[in-house]
């Protein structure tokens, strides 16, 4: 019998708080096809309670300013 390699989404490097879901983040945010900025937001947001607290939510905090902040530079670029 033959043993099928396991999956990447099975081995998590560091903890298992990406695992902890029904779908990992990366799957999400690959089925998306979600911008780096965008992933970065539900990686933290998935893992805040298991991993680094309130520190990530100010990650996501941080993330969305910049979001904001790109987009509002691509909205002036157009006027």
């Amino acid at each position: 019998m033959k043993m099928e390699p396991n999956s990447s989404l099975d081995t998590q490097v560091g903890g298992s708080h990406y695992q902890m879901g029904g779908i990992q983040p990366i799957e999400y945010i690959h089925a998306n096809n979600l911008s780096f900025i965008e992933g970065s937001i539900v990686k933290y947001i998935s893992r805040w309670r298991n991993k680094n607290g309130v520190e990530d939510l100010e990650k996501i905090k941080h993330y969305i300013d910049l979001l904001i902040e790109l987009e509002d530079n691509v909205g002036n670029r157009k006027k």
